[in-house]
């Protein structure tokens, strides 16, 4: 994690004091306060008191719609996952019922790849190749979690059914936004019709992180052992594959920082060994995300047409679109096989 531009001075210190005392944690003057870098708007500032380290996870200033329900279900879940063997960052505590709304949490002990490579891991390739099975692991770990833990979470019946045409209609409601002039997606329908086909007939249902890509994932200083997932803000309850085919889908483009990570067949082989779940639809969750993923990036190209995103961040995600597009052609065409 590294600094960002956030205000500490906006938190009000003597109030989390307070608050922590009647959770009975350890007492005493909050010190080395000092924002950190998270994944999300969301505020993430490090602290001590009491000879311990704590993260503190709170909306920004100036909040969004949804900020504080985020940060309710992110608490949720990490509460749900702390038994667990999960790798996840430890809740310490949360305040849910009323606002603010917030949490602390341990700080994670590890390093996110994107920011670079520590030693050992930047000069031994057997580690850095480890790291993508280790990220394999981490998830197939995740989907044995029963789903139990969190209920009323998500809506599983259907859940698959609903993919295809949730994300056309995200896509269609771009139309409202003046100056985008339509999807300019090669292979757009023929993606959606291919899914639509091969649907596969069951699941079953478990939790899902909704963004698993190596950006979120904290790696140990001394290995290559996932730390932590982090970001859980996208979690629900689904079809974990999903979760598998967001990895691959990103695989490598977002790895690309780590050099000599395993192939995709590698990769599912290794989470197919620690999985009980059915492998043989595996091409269709790629897609999936390879189309979900395409949809997503493009709402922002549509709101730089519009005049509401810079229009070089749009004109970049337009372009990883068509990229995902591609790639989900090649997982048609039975690359993974």
């Amino acid at each position: 994690m590294t600094t960002t531009h956030i205000d500490v001075s906006a938190i009000d210190f003597a109030a989390l004091g307070t608050w922590m005392d009647a959770q009975r944690l350890p007492q005493g003057p909050i010190t080395g306060e000092a924002p950190v870098l998270g994944g999300t708007q969301n505020v993430m500032v490090r602290f001590e008191r009491g000879g311990r380290p704590y993260i503190l996870r709170r909306p920004p200033v100036h909040a969004r719609t949804r900020s504080n329900e985020v940060l309710r279900r992110e608490a949720r879940v990490l509460a749900a996952l702390r038994d667990t063997s999960v790798p996840a960052p430890r809740l310490v505590a949360a305040q849910t019922e009323r606002e603010p709304v917030f949490y602390l949490m341990e700080p994670v002990d590890g390093f996110n790849p994107s920011t670079g490579l520590p030693e050992p891991h930047a000069s031994d390739p057997a580690i850095r190749h480890r790291m993508g099975l280790e990220a394999a692991a981490a998830l197939a770990e995740l989907g044995r979690v029963d789903p139990g833990v969190l209920p009323g979470f998500g809506r599983p019946e259907g859940f698959l059914e609903r993919q295809v045409p949730r994300w056309l209609k995200e896509l269609d409601s771009y139309g409202d936004l003046d100056g985008y002039p339509g999807p300019d997606i090669p292979g757009l329908t023929e993606t959606a019709d291919w899914l639509a086909r091969r649907l596969p007939r069951t699941f079953t249902p478990g939790i899902m992180h909704g963004d698993y890509h190596f950006a979120n994932l904290m790696f140990a200083c001394d290995g290559p052992r996932v730390a932590a997932i982090v970001d859980w803000e996208m979690c629900t309850i689904g079809d974990p594959l999903i979760d598998l085919g967001w990895l691959l889908a990103t695989w490598p483009s977002s790895n690309g920082h780590v050099p000599g990570l395993p192939e995709p067949r590698e990769l599912i082989a290794y989470y197919a060994a620690l999985s009980e779940r059915d492998m043989s639809a595996v091409d269709w969750y790629a897609v999936m995300a390879c189309f979900k993923l395409g949809i997503v990036l493009e709402g922002t190209h549509a709101r730089a047409c519009a005049g509401k995103a810079p229009k070089d961040i749009g004109d970049v995600l337009h372009a990883t679109t068509l990229e995902l597009f591609e790639r989900a052609r090649g997982f048609m065409d039975g690359i993974l096989s």
